[in-house]
């Protein structure tokens, strides 16, 4: 006899298969909400400290001999608001990230379960390190070269905290994005969508692409497209070591099935 706990598994197992359209398109607005509400929440909070936000941004340029203006009545006020939303989006993105997996997870197998969680906590060290990696060593760099160019003259730098703000946000988006590159990697090659043999004999042409991209993101001087161009570099070669590792595993895996078939 089937105990009370097998037979409600069984019973919630059935419900998952047998929802309807309309079921999934609830569960998905409810979820929604939740996400809403939090972001709302969150970015009223982050609204609270907003002016000690924008000042640690500030500072970063102030060591470097930047000052800084607004142009409009409005324009610092806005960049709290920004700051705001951008916290509200940090503090819930770990919130986010879990609806979506609950909504999706009733429909992946074990295998796929595991490799959508490990894209997930992967992604965000990637996208944190990448952050890191623009605070702490090319920010530096970058703001020192933009203000050597004035060195001399007569011309003082007065930034608008609008345009410096935007410039370091997409500074470290930009970092947070290539710093996915092995994550992506990995999901392309387990979704069988890219091959480990195509990145290696790409290698050369990869290269010349990162090193173009460097040129194009970083200010027009050779050091700092040193600093980006190799990073991305080592990120791409441990793409393929990664994928190589995952691929044996995988090649093992379907030897052990044949066998037992």
């Amino acid at each position: 006899m089937k105990s009370k706990k097998t037979k409600g598994k069984k019973h919630k197992r059935q419900a998952e298969q047998s929802m309807t359209l309309t079921g999934h398109l609830r569960e998905l607005r409810n979820r929604l909400i939740i996400c809403v509400v939090c972001l709302v929440a969150s970015s009223l909070a982050g609204l609270h400290y907003a002016p000690q936000l924008v000042d640690m941004l500030t500072d970063i340029g102030k060591a470097y001999g930047y000052s800084y203006v607004f142009i409009a009545p409005q324009e610092l006020l806005m960049q709290y608001f920004s700051i705001a939303l951008l916290a509200g989006v940090c503090i819930t993105f770990p919130v986010i990230l879990y609806h979506i997996w609950a909504f999706v997870q009733p429909g992946l197998q074990k295998n796929e379960n595991v490799l959508f969680l490990s894209a997930i906590f992967f992604g965000l060290l990637c996208f944190i390190a990448g952050i890191v990696f623009a605070y702490k060593i090319m920010l530096p760099f970058m703001l020192h070269f933009l203000i050597g160019i004035s060195a001399g003259s007569e011309i003082t730098a007065s930034i608008s905290v609008q345009n410096y703000i935007t410039f370091l946000l997409t500074i470290f988006m930009i970092f947070g994005i290539v710093f996915e590159l092995p994550v992506i990697s990995v999901l392309l090659t387990q979704m069988r969508l890219l091959k480990v043999e195509w990145m290696k004999k790409g290698r050369r042409v990869i290269i010349i692409v990162i090193f173009i991209v460097a040129a194009l993101i970083t200010p027009p001087d050779i050091v700092s497209q040193i600093m980006v161009g190799i990073p991305m570099v080592g990120l791409y070669e441990i793409s393929i070591v990664i994928c190589s590792i995952l691929m044996k595993f995988r090649k093992k895996e379907a030897e052990e099935e044949d066998e037992e078939h």
